[in-house]
């Protein structure tokens, strides 16, 4: 995912791409206007491209094929399922400046759903057991492939072109996608053109858009504080669709009806170590990730705003509060990490301090709290603790956290909020990677991935 990093803020108050086995090419924008919680299945960065991950699983893990599962799927002819990944390299004649793929899918759940229903017919002379196998097997709906070139044009620039088809409609509707990445020296910029773009909003709804076509261009920083900003413009053609539906949905948000968007971010951030540990770590031994290697606690503050405006509707959100605190140095061959991390992501300047002048009140007036003004000044929390088992192997489970006030004023509780859990396997020999397989109850999505320089 990107250059995925530990549920930080190093892109501010911006909404995240979000990894999803929906598709073959991996990942999902965000609905504009509708902030996704910062969880596990969420991507920072540029990330690796999927057939790059599988590749790297085949050719450094020793897996034959890549397991992942979904609920989801782009055409509700689509068989959701669990499914295998291979990737195929294509020679490279042209050195280090070019990486040509073929990713195919197998549905595994389906091939034992057919046999399950329709059974192996009896051995015969004429039709012996593989006979019966080949005829399962040739069942089109149970493919999918992914044909992806990525051109590295200079150091500083890159293009990836991608055409994934699916066999329950004979590959007739492929998905394309075009991405430009260029490095400034104090910016990315991103031009993306899918056709059609997949979105996700913080419900967990996925939509397709016929035509997408996005310029993106965010502020680099070499420090842990200071300001940043983001700027995207993303132009969408034709009328949106949800996952899974053959129909147009006409109460979709109004970010992703056919016309022009535009959304802007300006951060600071500062960050502060509350306490760092300065004890020796262990000699002669490296930490299986050099940055979770570190124990401490820290705090980081982000102020600024989050504007988004498209067909005269606007929003805009504002402060962000994280806390990070880690035990051990990850030296030891057991229980030598633990991690925790809290973000608090509040609301709208105007939404927070009506809901606090209201509480301020009631409280003057000794009257009891107005639910709706604490519904106001809450804020989205997401928590997430990562503890090691054993060796490289870790243990990690991210959730969202919010109040219930459906049942009355008598039962408020907190309730635990779309959790995600993840096994992860630290890559030592590359200093910071990890293999992390993580699943998710909600969208009921199972995914293996590879993350790079994550803190």
């Amino acid at each position: 995912m990107r250059k995925l990093r530990w549920v930080r803020d190093d892109d501010g108050l911006w909404d995240l791409d979000r990894s999803t086995p929906a598709t073959l090419n991996g990942i999902a924008r965000p609905v504009p206007s509708d902030p996704i919680p910062s969880v596990l299945g969420l991507s920072r960065g540029i990330r690796l491209s999927r057939p790059k991950q599988v590749d790297f699983f085949q050719r450094f893990m020793f897996m034959p094929f890549v397991p992942s599962y979904s609920l989801h799927t782009p055409h509700p002819q689509s068989p959701p399922g669990f499914s295998l990944q291979r990737v195929f390299s294509l020679p490279t004649f042209a050195l280090d400046r070019w990486f040509g793929t073929v990713l195919g899918q197998f549905n595994l759940q389906k091939l034992a759903s057919g046999i399950k229903k329709n059974g192996f017919r009896q051995p015969t002379r004429q039709s012996p057991w593989f006979q019966s196998i080949a005829e399962h097997l040739s069942d089109k709906s149970l493919y999918a492939v992914d044909l992806c070139s990525e051109f590295y044009l200079t150091p500083d620039d890159s293009l990836l072109l991608s055409l994934e088809s699916y066999g329950y409609d004979d590959y007739k509707t492929p998905r394309k996608k075009a991405v430009f990445h260029h490095k400034f020296p104090c910016h990315n910029l991103t031009l993306e053109a899918a056709s059609p773009g997949l979105f996700v909003d913080k419900d967990g709804t996925f939509y397709d858009v016929p035509l997408t076509m996005a310029v993106d261009l965010a502020s680099v920083s070499s420090s842990d504080s200071g300001p940043s900003y983001h700027i995207c413009i993303n132009h969408n053609a034709g009328s949106p669709k949800k996952i899974g539906s053959q129909q147009n949905d006409d109460a979709m948000v109004a970010s992703l009806q056919p016309g022009l968007s535009a959304t802007t971010a300006f951060s600071f951030k500062n960050s502060i170590d509350i306490w760092r540990s300065r004890a020796p770590k262990l000699k002669m031994v490296q930490p299986y990730d050099i940055f979770l290697s570190n124990p401490h606690i820290s705090a980081t503050g982000i102020i600024g705003g989050v504007m988004t405006a498209c067909f005269g509707d606007n929003s805009v959100r504002a402060p962000r509060v994280s806390l990070s605190a880690q035990h051990g140095t990850f030296q030891k061959m057991f229980l030598d990490l633990t991690r925790f991390q809290a973000v608090l992501d509040f609301p709208s300047g105007s939404t927070f301090f009506s809901g606090a002048a209201s509480l301020a009140n009631d409280v003057y007036n000794s009257r009891a709290p107005n639910l709706q003004a604490i519904q106001d000044i809450y804020p989205n929390t997401t928590l997430s603790l990562q503890q090691q088992l054993v060796g490289p192997f870790s243990l990690r489970v991210d959730s969202g956290v919010e109040l219930d006030f459906k049942k009355g004023e008598s039962e408020r509780v907190l309730k635990v909020k779309d959790p995600v859990f993840a096994v992860e396997y630290a890559l030592q020999v590359l200093g910071s990677a990890k293999a992390v397989a993580w699943y998710s109850p909600r969208q009921q999505e199972f995914m293996m991935e590879l993350r790079f320089f994550e803190t």
